[in-house]
């Protein structure tokens, strides 16, 4: 069993979808940030940099409690421990990795930025920040759609942890300004198909 200590937003979101494809079973527990319950000191002894998602997997290495922090790390931690989304082969490996860093370091960074200004940001203030994070969405929603342009799947030819960690953040783009392209477009609706990912992206929605 793993307990999955989340609440709503597309990095948690992502963590869901993976655990709904692999079949692991989960319990969850909401950590409400809004009210800052990731400042508690029970969850602080859990994840000390104070976020959400995080993971204790209780049949983790050598059949021990073991968690696991940061979005990221919990994909490629979910992907080696049951052996899915993750491609043995090492050029293939890599190419998931390479865009799975580019979530993790562009994608989410800027889009979440984007949000934080766009929804939170006093009047006026946000102008610059706006312009700035509004030209970065865009240019990385071009870098995804020249991608997906040469290959089916981000990571490559095959669905990996690359297109979970991405897509619950590209699928918000109208919201985002953005008309979407041709290609992202098509790959996102496919991608709405399976019912492990429908799952993974309403988990945890009746909580707010």
């Amino acid at each position: 069993m793993i307990d999955i200590y989340a609440l709503t937003s597309p990095n948690v979101q992502k963590i869901y979808i993976m655990l709904e494809e692999c079949g692991l079973p989960y319990k969850e527990h909401f950590v409400d940030v809004w009210k800052g319950e990731q400042y508690k000191p029970e969850f602080a002894k859990i994840n000390p940099n104070n976020k959400i998602p995080a993971i204790v997997d209780h049949d983790g290495p050598g059949g021990k409690p073991y968690t696991v922090i940061e979005s990221g790390a919990i994909l490629l931690y979910l992907a080696e421990k049951t052996g899915k989304f993750l491609p043995k082969d090492p050029a293939k490996k890599y190419d998931v990795l390479q865009w799975l860093m580019i979530q993790l370091t562009g994608v989410g960074p800027m889009f979440g930025q984007w949000t934080h200004f766009k929804l939170f940001a006093p009047k006026g203030s946000g102008d610059y920040s706006m312009g700035r994070y509004t030209s970065e969405i865009k240019r990385l929603y071009e870098v995804l759609e020249t991608r997906l342009g040469k290959v089916p799947y981000l990571g490559g030819q095959e669905y990996s942890i690359a297109d979970m960690a991405t897509f619950p953040w590209t699928r918000q783009v109208r919201r985002h300004q953005v008309e979407p392209r041709d290609r992202l477009g098509r790959r996102q609706g496919p991608l709405l198909q399976p019912r492990p990912l429908r799952q993974g992206l309403t988990s945890g929605a009746d909580f707010r």
